[in-house]
């Protein structure tokens, strides 16, 4: 936030790239004139809260962009003129001082999700960390079984 600009963070569906329960963000960023100071506020969009399940049987389309990319402008650079939604809108604006009162952590929420999963509450790195490692775990076993459905003699034993 020194270096860029970080004027924009899209947070993604949990799942979509992954298994689900995996949180992914996009950055919007330039980089900055100078060296230091560069980023003044960040727009966030979160595109995770109460929304659909996203995975094989929905997949995410070009068409659930279309929200986002209202709110976003068409300056590619985000210095569109842009309205915050207020605590009910999926669209919000956090000033820099409010990002260093976070510790720069750019995990922000303010919509209340109704999908109750225990991993959206998790904040504790140790907390993050087990999660991961299951996830990383259930991942391992799940390309096994794959890779011993498509070929089921080929694989050596070691």
């Amino acid at each position: 936030m020194e270096l860029c600009d970080v004027h924009t963070l899209l947070r993604l569906p949990t799942g979509i790239f992954y298994s689900q329960g995996v949180k992914t963000n996009v950055l919007f960023l330039t980089r900055g004139k100078t060296d230091k100071a560069n980023t003044k506020g960040v727009w966030v969009y979160d595109m995770r809260a109460n929304m659909d399940a996203f995975g094989k049987t929905r997949p995410l389309t070009v068409a659930d962009f279309e929200p986002f990319e209202k709110v976003f402008g068409s300056d590619p650079y985000g210095k569109s003129t842009r309205k915050d939604a207020g605590q009910e809108g999926r669209f919000r604006f956090y000033n820099r001082k409010q990002i260093e009162a976070r510790a720069d952590n750019l995990d922000i929420a303010w919509l209340k999700d109704s999908s109750n999963d225990p991993e959206d509450e998790m904040t504790e790195p140790e907390e993050l960390a087990t999660a991961i490692t299951n996830h990383l775990k259930n991942a391992l076993e799940e390309i096994d079984a794959l890779s011993d459905a498509l070929a089921p003699n080929s694989r050596e034993v070691a």
